[in-house]
């Protein structure tokens, strides 16, 4: 047994293990399985918040790379690969794409290593580090993409782990800080919200049960995560409701793409 696989808890239900699940993957264990299908008896939207996530990913990914001429992607809180990953969308727009993987959960770094193989024209790294190594990440991902010239960094349903409000800001704000003007943040959050209260439910036997424990933020605190950057249309918004391809329910799944 390798150290990663060492690392690898099948006892307890785990975040990308679940939203592998909701979104129809493989890469997942019964006890998984089981507090997926409880938390979607509690909030039945749910597995729609992972699908309506990786939707927005794709958009984002694909008008960045596409209008505004991004080339370089640092992804943190990569989760399990499935359909189209970052480093696929971006370059199946621009081949020459650059895009540098972070995360922390053995599973993942397991998969990544396998699957997530980019073009030979542009390049894929990966990085074990957790969100808040900051300089470790910034450090790594210099080594495959040039921190001088526009990054987008991606931050979907990651900051939700970091649970002291002000920590977590300040960790966005030094990433950003780091990156060249013309640099994008993409960023989802689950939010609470009083039209959908079954969702705080599903979150408190989350974090009863699962691991890594998550925190909702309204949407006015998600908004405050691209304070200083040039917010795009329409805002910070249900990700379904983020420049949609046809219109969809709204989820209480919240993101945005700030400019700097």
């Amino acid at each position: 047994m390798t150290d990663i696989e060492s690392r690898i808890d099948t006892s307890r239900p785990h975040t990308a293990r679940i939203w592998n699940y909701w979104t129809g993957g493989k890469d997942n264990y019964p006890v998984d399985r089981e507090a997926g299908d409880r938390i979607r008896e509690l909030h039945p939207g749910i597995g729609d918040y992972a699908k309506a996530d990786r939707l927005f990913l794709g958009r984002a990914v694909r008008y960045l790379a596409g209008q505004e001429g991004v080339r370089q992607f640092l992804d943190i809180g990569t989760g399990l690969p499935s359909a189209d990953n970052t480093h696929e969308v971006a370059q199946r727009v621009a081949p020459d794409a650059r895009v540098v993987y972070v995360d922390n959960d053995p599973l993942v770094l397991t998969h990544a290593r396998a699957l997530l193989v980019g073009t030979p024209e542009g390049a894929t790294d990966y990085l074990d580090a957790d969100l808040r190594d900051v300089d470790t990440i910034l450090a790594a991902a210099a080594k495959t993409l040039d921190l001088s010239r526009p990054v987008a960094l991606m931050l979907l349903g990651v900051v939700i782990f970091v649970e002291d409000d002000e920590e977590s800001y300040a960790i966005v704000r030094r990433l950003m800080d780091a990156l060249a003007p013309g640099s994008h943040l993409v960023l989802s959050h689950t939010v609470t919200h009083p039209d959908m209260p079954d969702v705080d439910a599903a979150v408190a036997f989350w974090n009863e049960h699962g691991t890594p424990k998550l925190t909702q933020r309204t949407p006015a605190a998600v908004a405050r995560y691209f304070d200083g950057l040039e917010l795009l249309e329409p805002g910070v918004v249900s990700c379904s409701a983020w420049r949609p391809e046809r219109p969809a329910p709204d989820v209480a799944m919240y993101g945005g793409i700030g400019r700097k």
